[in-house]
């Protein structure tokens, strides 16, 4: 078990930031998060954690959104027993059904089994929640797949049970590699799973990319993802917010990609975008 501090953030306005904010702790190592009226408590492992690193994020510096904080030291906590506690299974459009093992199953629906250790992506956040709603629609079967950024690997589980061929998963935390070679095993599918970031991909093509990620990454990110993107291939993306969408459209269509559909919850976007 980890020892880890607590953080209280107190945030004006509370909406969208708090969700904005959680968004943007994950790059600097945050990964438990609970919502409060008044903004968040998050969590991060006090080794890992710089101060300096999270004072330089975008939010801490944007005139629109005060935020306050302080913090105190939580050792020895079972985060996966903290996590079972408050876990409860998540229904996509009456179609996917993304629960734990101690969660009855249901044989009518997309099953995705996971157990997300310190890893993001439940599937509680509206991002995931966005990316798996647009999969339903796409056309997986036998395509190559790449998940970047893939937290539980929930994305790619889920590329590989509507039948995609070859899948990789990437991410840059080794909790969420981990993570995501337990939870292909759990739901029996096959994953090329390792640690690493964009800088990382080589010359292997992929008829779709999925990317949950944050807008920075994404903007930053995005033509490395086209290079390795056939043809004719799809790019989903999310993790940006409504004000989010012009820039990242603007490194897209330089890209020259084509935007295909968009999908927004609450304050969240997905874009599905095409290679032409």
């Amino acid at each position: 078990m980890q020892n880890y501090l607590e953080f209280n953030f107190k945030i004006n306005p509370v909406q969208p930031w708090s969700e904005i904010l959680m968004a943007e702790l994950i790059e600097v190592g945050f990964d438990s998060f609970t919502e409060e009226h008044y903004g968040i408590l998050a969590y991060v492992q006090k080794d890992a954690f710089s101060e300096d690193e999270m004072k330089s994020l975008y939010i801490f510096n944007n005139p629109d959104v005060e935020i306050t904080y302080d913090f105190k030291e939580m050792p020895n906590i079972n985060w996966n027993e903290e996590w079972e506690k408050n876990f409860d299974p998540i229904y996509v459009a009456d179609k996917v059904l993304i629960r734990a093992e101690f969660h009855q199953p249901n044989a009518d629906l997309h099953e995705i089994v996971i157990q997300p250790k310190m890893s993001f992506g439940t599937g509680h956040h509206p991002t995931t929640h966005l990316m798996i709603q647009q999969m339903l629609e796409m056309d997986f079967k036998d395509k190559s797949v790449l998940d970047m950024g893939c937290g539980t690997s929930v994305l790619a589980i889920f590329a590989k049970q509507k039948g995609a061929g070859r899948t990789v998963a990437i991410d840059i935390d080794e909790w969420s590699v981990e993570n995501s070679r337990e939870n292909a095993a759990r739901n029996g599918v096959e994953l090329d799973i390792s640690q690493g970031t964009a800088e990382n991909l080589g010359s292997e093509k992929f008829d779709i990319i999925l990317a949950n990620i944050n807008r920075n990454i994404l903007i930053s990110d995005i033509p490395a993802y086209v290079s390795v993107l056939n043809d004719g291939g799809q790019l989903l993306l999310s993790g940006l917010c409504f004000f989010d969408m012009d820039d990242i459209l603007e490194v897209c269509y330089e890209q020259g990609l084509t935007l295909k559909n968009r999908q927004q919850r609450e304050e969240w976007m997905s874009l599905l975008l095409e290679k032409n």
